[in-house]
């Protein structure tokens, strides 16, 4: 019986994590991203700007051609794709729409196409959406970021309501993966004190070699899914 993955933004970053745990875990594997990683060869890579929603729905139904129901064991969402945006107060951020679809958008679509998909399907089903403690605390020239995210657990609470109260559900759960070493936090570190007021605590993190590694958080991701005591529509911190 398989188990499967499937995964947005797995190239880089916490995403790559993700997928080094699953491998190990045997899992088949399926990226959909903007850019592949070549270091990844036993996995399947779909190039996809995800920032674009058109034909979103259609390529994840192309990616389920590849699975009979009957024979899967477990099978994961996880949409990990997201993007910091502009730092910077909202009046001077100029990419509104594009942080909005790829953090909130795209995510949406995806759960609603693979419950879709799945809804006939007796196997465990886990959707895991990477939220961000930026859902539940305000950061000066974050509002994008912090918007985007609080909308995902929000979708994340509602949706375990829905499928709670059917028979063969999808069980869905946010996760905070903390502050991880990634492209993202370099990003924020070139942040200048206008733009970004906290900027002093991100560059304290790096300095004092505090930012969490993107396997490790992979690994506690990958034991989070595992955990079956969890409740639907949980938020849940790494670090718990």
């Amino acid at each position: 019986m398989a188990k499967i993955l499937i995964i947005s933004g797995g190239s880089k970053g916490i995403g790559e994590g993700i997928i080094e745990a699953y491998l190990s875990e045997g899992f088949q594997v399926y990226s959909i991203s903007r850019t592949k990683n070549e270091g990844f060869k036993a996995i399947t890579q779909i190039e996809f700007d995800l920032s674009k929603t058109d034909g979103l729905a259609a390529l994840l139904t192309g990616v389920f051609k590849n699975f009979k129901s009957t024979e899967v064991e477990k099978i994961t969402l996880i949409n990990n794709a997201g993007t910091l945006g502009q730092i910077g107060k909202i009046e001077d951020i100029s990419d509104i729409e594009k942080t909005v679809q790829l953090n909130t958008v795209t995510p949406l679509i995806l759960t609603s196409t693979f419950i879709s998909l799945t809804k006939n399907w007796a196997c465990e089903k886990k959707i895991i959406n990477i939220s961000s403690g930026a859902a539940q605390k305000p950061y000066h020239g974050w509002s994008i970021y912090c918007a985007t995210k609080a909308a995902i657990d929000m979708m994340t609470k509602t949706v375990a309501i829905e499928q709670s109260s059917i028979e063969n559900g999808v069980k869905i759960i946010a996760i905070y993966p903390g502050v991880v070493d990634t492209e993202m936090q370099a990003k924020i570190r070139k942040s200048d004190k206008e733009s970004f007021a906290n900027i002093d605590r991100f560059l304290e993190l790096k300095a004092t070699n505090s930012l969490a590694n993107a396997t490790t958080v992979g690994k506690h991701i990958f034991a989070i899914d595992q955990d079956k005591n969890i409740e639907n529509g949980a938020l849940i911190r790494v670090e718990e």
